[in-house]
Formats: C-alpha cells, structure tokens, sequence
C-alpha cells in the first residue's frame, strides 16, 4: 500500500511540475538573476544587415497576395531584404499570384519533398548572413524583422524566435479557444526561459537563423523548426524568444483538425527526442539540459501515461483515506468536464469553463496517439495542413 502510495504521489507530483511547477520555478529563477544584476549585451535599436525571408507554400494561392503585400509592409529596408517563396509540389495559382511582383524570388520544383526538403533547397539560394522563415498563412507585425535580427548583434545568439498568436474571436470552438490560452502560457514560459538561458525550441510561424548554422535536416523531419533551433543550441549558442515579432494566425477550424495538428506535433515530439539524443546533455550545457528535460521532453513523454496511472492508483485508494476520496472525485470531475466540452463543442454550444479541460485532455491523448504514429512510422515529412478559420 505504501508503495502505490508513494508512486500516485510522485507521479501527481511529475504532472504538476511539468505543467505548472516548471513555470513557477523558473519564474524565480530568472527573478533570482534580475537580482543579481547579470548583465546582458547591449543591443542597439538600429541593426540593419542583409536577411532573406522565405516563405514556403504549398497550394496557398487563395492566400498569398495577402501574405506578399504583409511582406511589403515590414518595417526593413528593401535593399536589404530579399523575398523567396518556394512552392514545390504546388498544382494551384501560384504563379498568376507571384508574377505580378518580380521582387520576389519564386523557388518551384514540382517534386513535393515536404516543408523540410523545401527549406534545405531554399537556403541553397540564400546568401545572406540571417535567414527568417514563415509561414504563408500567418500575418507578420510590421516591426517583425528590425526585432528579431537585433539580437544577432550578440554573437552567442543563434536563433531568434518569434511568437505565435492565436487570433481568437468569441464564437470560436473550444479547440481554436483552447490553443489561444495554451499559446499564452507557453509565450509566458518562453520569455522566462529565454531569460535565464536559452528558449528551448522556436515556433515555424516566424523563426531566425544565423544562416551559416543552418543544418540541412533529413527530408522526414517533422517538426524542422524544432529540430533546427535545438541543434543550433547544441552547439553552445543561444535562442532568444522575441515577443515583439509575432506572427498572427487563426485557430484550427475544428477539433477534427486541430487534433490532427496536435497528433502531428507529437509524433515529432517524440522523433525529435530520439534525434537530439546525445547533443543536449547534462555535461554540455546544465542549464539547458535542466529547460529541455522540465519544458519539453516531460510534456512529450510520460505525463499522459503518469494521467492514466494516477488514475488506476487512485482506484486501489479508494476509502483508505479522505484525500483519495477527495482526489478521486476531482479526477472524475476534471475528466466529465472534458467531456462535457467535448459533447458541447460537437453541438456548436461553447462554455469557456471547459475549454481548458478540454483541451487540456485532447493535448495529452494526442501524444499517445503521436507516439503510435512515430512507432509504426505513419507520420511523414509530407502532410496536410490543418484547416484553420
């Protein structure tokens, strides 16, 4: 009894920190370092080297007129930013959309390689010595770029990343609601971890790199922007979180989609896991190792397994004691919540009280459902957007 005892605690306790005590504790952290007056590099508001955008798309000429007149309207010097926007395996308009600005660089080959291929072959061509990448179906803030790439002018900088709003409106569903209030707490959690060290990992909606730390990626990479933000941080630099260069989208048009986008996320969660095993180690890097480990790979991992398990553990308690009769029924509460949200949301009735359930639950069986899809090898480079509004 002791033992089920100890491992419900400990596994109630491993829930906790990964969602919430990782947070509170790397709070105090970087208060601790503003106290300590450590002091960081000045950075100078007028930083203007050369930077090659690129965007890649595929089968988004319904949207790419609004994402190149986005793209006109950024507060950088024409001369010094060059456009590219690579379409491989597109079949739509394209071209009829992008021949009408012959600033831009059209990247095309008809072989559809996957976002990954596309970026390798895309920096093929850049020449610049920063590189950003966006997305096409995201909308940049016009001071984007200036603030982004004036953090380069530390040379321990490697990776700027910027933040991804969610653009949600009252009528939205419980998922497109949940992903906004799950992207403002993990933007919280990404300035603080910027901060202290490093951000662990950089968002594809609007990332920067230094382009000679650029790694060509394997083609079945799926979460390249990941993957290519923590191997510039394996090699000892470092990834600045920039929330004042945002990239706005709006949320999955539906749960169906949005799970779909979450199942894909995980199963390259659990991919890059496996990649960067070896490159972000307690010996290279401590403080990078303790935000990977706290921020990522528990998430990843083993908090929806450690759910079920305090679930069943809790069963064999039930009676021994008050607290796990108290337990027991907030699991149930937490869970028919879920539920409920979910039977709302399929009826179009939206109660805010049960976004965060709701999604909170779909989050983590979307990473037993990645972890599926990793094993058997289903999840490919190539895949199909989500829908979004």
């Amino acid at each position: 009894m002791h033992l089920i005892q100890f491992l419900l605690w400990l596994s109630i306790f491993i829930i906790f920190y990964a969602f919430l005590g990782y947070g509170i504790l790397i709070y105090f952290l970087v208060v601790f370092k503003r106290i300590r007056g450590d002091r960081s590099l000045a950075i100078s508001p007028v930083f203007e080297p050369a930077v090659s955008l690129v965007i890649p798309c595929y089968n988004e000429a319904h949207i790419l007129l609004e994402k190149i007149q986005n793209c006109k309207q950024l507060d950088y010097p024409t001369s010094l930013l060059k456009l590219y926007f690579i379409t491989d395996g597109s079949t739509d308009a394209f071209r009829e959309v992008i021949r009408d600005f012959p600033e831009i660089t059209l990247l095309h080959e008809d072989r559809r390689g996957g976002k990954t291929a596309a970026e390798n072959r895309a920096m093929k061509f850049v020449d610049s010595p920063f590189v950003v990448f966006s997305d096409a179906n995201t909308i940049l803030n016009r001071e984007a770029i200036r603030n982004m790439v004036r953090h380069f002018q530390d040379e321990k900088v490697g990776c700027v990343s910027g933040e991804k709003r969610v653009m949600v409106e009252k009528e939205d569903s419980a998922s497109s609601a949940g992903e906004g209030i799950y992207w403002k707490y993990e933007s919280f959690l990404k300035r603080l971890d910027s901060e202290f060290h490093s951000a662990v990992g950089a968002a594809g909606e609007l990332v920067a790199f230094r382009s000679k730390l650029y790694e060509e990626l394997p083609e079945d990479t799926i979460l390249d922007d990941f993957m290519q933000s923590m191997l510039i941080a394996s090699k000892g630099y470092k990834i600045v979180y920039e929330p004042e260069a945002y990239a706005l989208e709006t949320g999955s048009a539906s749960i169906k989609e949005e799970m779909k986008r979450k199942i894909r996320i995980s199963a390259g969660g659990w991919q890059s896991i496996q990649r960067l095993r070896g490159k972000i180690t307690f010996a290279k890097d401590l403080r990078l190792y303790f935000q990977y480990i706290s921020h990522r790979v528990l998430r990843w991992t083993v908090t929806p397994f450690l759910l079920i398990l305090v679930f069943i553990l809790n069963l064999f308690l039930w009676n021994v004691h008050l607290t796990y009769n108290a337990l027991m029924m907030a699991q149930v509460a937490f869970y028919v919540a879920a539920l409920l949200g979910y039977f709302l949301e399929s009826r179009r009735i939206r109660l805010k009280a049960l976004f965060v359930p709701f999604y909170f639950c779909m989050m983590n069986y979307a990473v037993i459902l990645g972890l599926r899809r990793f094993l058997n090898k289903s999840q490919q480079g190539v895949w199909e957007k989500a829908v979004r509004k």
